[in-house]
């Protein structure tokens, strides 16, 4: 980390996505909004939303249309079951995937619970110049993501690169699009 750098603070969103979450039983949204915080971010938004397509794509949908929010970190939806559709719908959504998260995400997971790692569809990407990244619904998956990855990726002090430092550039494609 180089002191040198002055601490950037970024607005995130945090999503839990799941038919039976309220926000008085979330703890996996409990345990990212408190880390957020901690790291010295805002959240600017808290939400819950069913495990039904058209809810979730509505609610990223306008989540990435809001300037104020740089990143949205969202809990559930990324398992096996007829129910865990988030990867489906982020697939609709990301304009280019982040495929090291998920890898890393697993690599690490697979160090804490071996071969179960494999059910895990973490996944990340970036849409309408706005960060998204997809965690399993367990807190302690939130835990591990935010700890070991998007607590350093998030900070721009974090060397020698981060996801911070390049926010600026995310929507370069479109400007380059419209000039040639």
């Amino acid at each position: 980390m180089n002191e040198d750098i002055k601490f950037l603070s970024i607005n995130v969103a945090v999503v839990t996505i799941s038919d039976t979450r309220t926000l008085e039983n979330d703890k996996s949204g409990d345990v990212l909004e408190k880390r957020i915080k901690q790291a010295g971010h805002i959240v600017l938004a808290r939400e819950i939303v069913q495990d039904e397509f058209k809810k979730i794509s509505s609610l990223f949908s306008n989540l990435i249309k809001d300037k104020k929010i740089d990143v949205i970190i969202s809990t559930g939806g990324t398992g096996l079951t007829g129910r865990d559709i988030t990867p489906e719908v982020m697939e609709m959504l990301f304009e280019k995937s982040i495929d090291g998260f998920g890898e890393m995400f697993r690599w690490m997971s697979y160090k804490k619970i071996g071969t179960s790692a494999l059910q895990s569809r973490a996944l990340a990407g970036v849409a309408n110049g706005t960060y998204i990244f997809c965690l399993p619904g367990s807190p302690s998956a939130c835990r591990d993501g935010w700890d070991d990855i998007l607590v350093h990726q998030l900070d721009i002090r974090h060397k020698p690169c981060n996801f911070v430092e390049i926010m600026p550039r995310l929507q370069e494609h479109k400007y380059f699009r419209t000039k040639n």
